[in-house]
């Protein structure tokens, strides 16, 4: 495989797998089930929430504050448009079952069995919670197999047990500082722009500040430098593409990356999966369940094969789990 720079990269461990889905039954929710070992996510943030049930290995995520790792039986949560990186923190790598729940899916919940008021949102990254680990896993598992019901129980079930146990209000935004207002007015611009946009030097002296003042403001405001920023706001657009059927190489164009290749190496640095993989999920939607499919991406020409994820076992949902479908705000 090959950098941007020209260099090589180092390709994909042979036992490295992923899939990143949507069940058509569970709007709102997206699905990824994955084992990493050289693969490492750079800053990024989402627009909705992100709860990891790590499954075998050492998942370690990077946040502004320093590095938080969760081993088997972890869960990590992170909320909306939170800066972060994440990597193997152990030889062998990670396994994870992680849901991606939009702020809809997240508000409603915690209207009906929560007291929190305002945003709810999560005030820790990492607990230690197998109990909560192994209902993330049951909703794949019966999403997998098809089960939208089971699905949509046992992730409500897994939401509230989380938010009750972990929750709370997210802060308010503080007041808006003259470097905040610089920053957010670069956000739309580059947003606005994104096929072509400025150089630090253009949008410094187009917003009436310099270069280094509107660097130290936007990494402060939004934790990365705007040309971070700009790489992660392209993949999310691009993922709106692909979800609508546009294909890859249009996508690329589109979003502002020089071709293909290039929307290739940071959308699976980001996403996780290769841009192919991800629009073959979303065009698959009608085949509820479906096998997962062996991933297959290219580099300058190379074909490299990424192994489907292991079947996971039907399981029935235990009896405590359907008295908790009963349970109302604690």
């Amino acid at each position: 495989m090959i950098s941007t720079g020209g260099a090589p990269t180092a390709p994909r461990a042979r036992d490295e797998w992923a899939r990143h889905w949507h069940h058509p039954g569970l709007p709102g929710l997206d699905l990824l089930r994955a084992r990493y070992v050289r693969h490492a996510f750079p800053r990024h943030a989402h627009d909705g929430y992100v709860l990891c049930a790590v499954t075998s290995g050492v998942e370690a995520v990077g946040l502004r504050d320093g590095v938080v790792r969760a081993g088997r039986g972890g869960i990590v949560m992170i909320n909306p448009e939170v800066p972060h990186s994440a990597r193997a923190g152990a030889p062998e790598g990670w396994s994870y079952a992680t849901l991606y729940p939009s702020a809809d899916v997240v508000a409603d919940i915690a209207r009906e069995t929560t007291g929190l008021r305002g945003t709810a949102g999560f005030v820790r990254t990492v607990a230690d919670e197998p109990g909560t680990g192994r209902l993330i896993t049951g909703i794949h598992r019966a999403a997998e197999a098809g089960n939208a019901l089971a699905a949509d129980s046992l992730l409500r079930i897994a939401l509230a047990r989380l938010l009750r146990g972990h929750g709370g209000p997210l802060p308010a935004r503080a007041p808006r500082s003259a470097g905040t207002r610089a920053a957010a007015r670069a956000r739309a611009v580059l947003e606005e722009r994104m096929a072509d946009p400025p150089t630090l030097e253009e949008l410094a002296r187009e917003l009436g500040t310099g270069p280094f003042a509107l660097l130290r403001a936007f990494r402060a405001a939004y934790g990365m430098p705007p040309h971070t920023w700009l790489t992660d706001a392209r993949v999310r657009r691009a993922r709106r593409l692909l979800e609508a059927g546009t294909p890859p190489a249009r996508t690329a164009v589109a979003v502002g990356f020089t071709d293909q290749p290039h929307l290739n190496r940071h959308f699976t640095r980001i996403v996780g999966v290769p841009p192919g993989a991800y629009r073959r999920e979303r065009a698959a939607v009608g085949t509820v369940g479906g096998e997962p499919g062996t991933t297959r991406t290219r580099a300058r020409g190379a074909a490299e094969q990424q192994p489907a994820p292991p079947r996971l076992p039907a399981r029935p949902l235990a009896r405590k789990n359907v008295q908790d479908l009963g349970g109302g705000a604690s």
